[in-house]
């Protein structure tokens, strides 16, 4: 790969504010593969990258006061590890929940994530693997928790 490590876990960054918080979207493609994007989080769930961008959509159009960090931040060749927290304060109603269409209650949420990404030769993201405590996001959105 052609990048250094500082390299990767800068453009890490870059993406996944752009992506978060809804940068220009020639931009925030240029940091992914997106013809041969995968994600896969839990409970089985699949997506490309449209289905991806599409989630976060959502994100923006239901939380204010976005904001993403990151915490450890590991590279092993072309693969990624990190700690992410995506926060906002919950506005509207958000229609990718774990639970479906949940209306909005005013909390502050926190998304607490476990990723790994696979970047390709380019370095682009090509691949995600998400894990996040599903209960605990429900519990804050004051979804069902089944």
């Amino acid at each position: 790969m052609a990048f250094s490590r500082d390299e990767i876990v800068a453009r890490l960054i870059k993406a996944g504010e752009l992506e978060v918080l809804g940068g220009d979207r020639a931009e925030t493609e240029s940091y992914f593969n997106v013809e041969e994007f995968r994600f896969h989080g839990p409970d089985g769930q699949e997506a490309d990258y449209a289905g991806l961008s599409g989630y976060f959509d959502a994100v923006r159009a239901a939380f204010d006061d976005l904001s993403i960090r990151r915490g450890i931040i590991v590279v092993d060749g072309d693969h990624v590890a990190c700690q992410t927290w995506i926060e906002g304060r919950f506005v509207r109603e958000f229609t990718q929940s774990p639970a479906g269409k949940v209306a909005p209650n005013g909390q502050r949420i926190t998304f607490d994530l476990a990723n790994i990404f696979r970047l390709n030769s380019d370095g682009k993201i090509v691949e995600e693997w998400v894990r996040t405590d599903n209960r605990s996001t429900l519990r804050q959105l004051g979804a069902p928790q089944g």
